[in-house]
């Protein structure tokens, strides 16, 4: 009776923790419908990764309140996993809209109605519930959880050349220099969170039975639930005037370090002279 007072509180505190995050995602969620009615241009991507977002949130708080019946938990679980795999085919459109901006500026101004973004986001959503599906009827077994790690695996290889194209586009381009920074910095930002907060969990799914770590198993778990906070820090960071402040300022941190050691080269060639 007593372990399970102290598990009923635990979860209470789990469910007390996640409120504040859930709270924030619906103020960012907001802000961003509030941009679209000033500015008229939906980011669908970023809107549908809050949702996914969102998503995770409730399906952890309905499994943590229904341990007691199976099948609220495992409504809980569908959930939370359908929103974790939607996230990470969003924070793929969100990198791909970058690299286009850049590398195909003409193509993407003509060719970008909001119908193509609109099916875009339904097809991940349908891919997204077609994997937590096939994956909940066949009872977890080693195929479905390896094709699970390998669509958390894909999107790596996507976000590094879209990080390298755009790059290469950028340093031919007359961008603003303050825009090439948040670009950069966003496309960083999105393969930094990917591969630290996912890529553990596609190693567990690969490895299997052969990894057997009871806390990297834990650490992975504990990455995963950090992605909606991390995707939050990358919605500050692509607002315009967030990114620019702390950009520019390491690169005058940078640019006053390379003048003191130019000032001291000097310094030591005229003394020595």
């Amino acid at each position: 009776m007593a372990v399970n007072k102290a598990i009923i509180g635990t979860d209470v505190q789990q469910i007390y923790r996640c409120l504040p995050v859930v709270y924030s995602h619906l103020l960012t969620f907001t802000n961003v419908v509030l941009q679209v009615r000033v500015n008229h241009v939906a980011p669908t991507y970023v809107i549908n990764l809050l949702v996914s977002n969102l998503l995770q949130f409730c399906g952890r708080i309905i499994r943590l309140s229904g341990r007691d019946d199976k099948k609220i938990e495992d409504v809980g679980s569908f959930l939370y996993s359908l929103g974790l795999l939607a996230s990470v085919g969003f924070m793929v459109c969100v990198a791909m809209e970058r690299y286009l901006v850049i590398t195909c500026p003409l193509w993407y101004r003509c060719r970008r109605p909001m119908k193509i973004s609109v099916m875009v986001c339904a097809g991940l959503w349908v891919a997204a519930l077609i994997s937590r599906l096939f994956w909940f009827y066949s009872n977890y077994q080693k195929v479905p959880i390896t094709i699970a790690g390998t669509y958390i695996l894909l999107p790596i290889p996507l976000l590094i050349f879209f990080l390298g194209g755009t790059l290469k586009a950028l340093s031919a381009s007359r961008v603003p220099s303050d825009e090439k920074r948040r670009i950069i910095g966003s496309l960083v930002l999105v393969l930094l969170i990917h591969t630290l907060l996912f890529l553990p969990t596609a190693i567990l799914f690969l490895a299997g039975k052969n990894l057997n770590n009871h806390t990297f198993y834990q650490m992975s778990i504990l990455f995963l639930r950090l992605s909606p906070f991390a995707d939050l820090l990358l919605y500050v960071f692509m607002r315009k005037g967030i990114i620019d402040k702390h950009l520019a300022a390491v690169c005058c941190c940078r640019m006053n370090s390379n003048d003191s050691s130019r000032m001291n080269s000097n310094d030591v060639c005229s003394s020595s002279a």
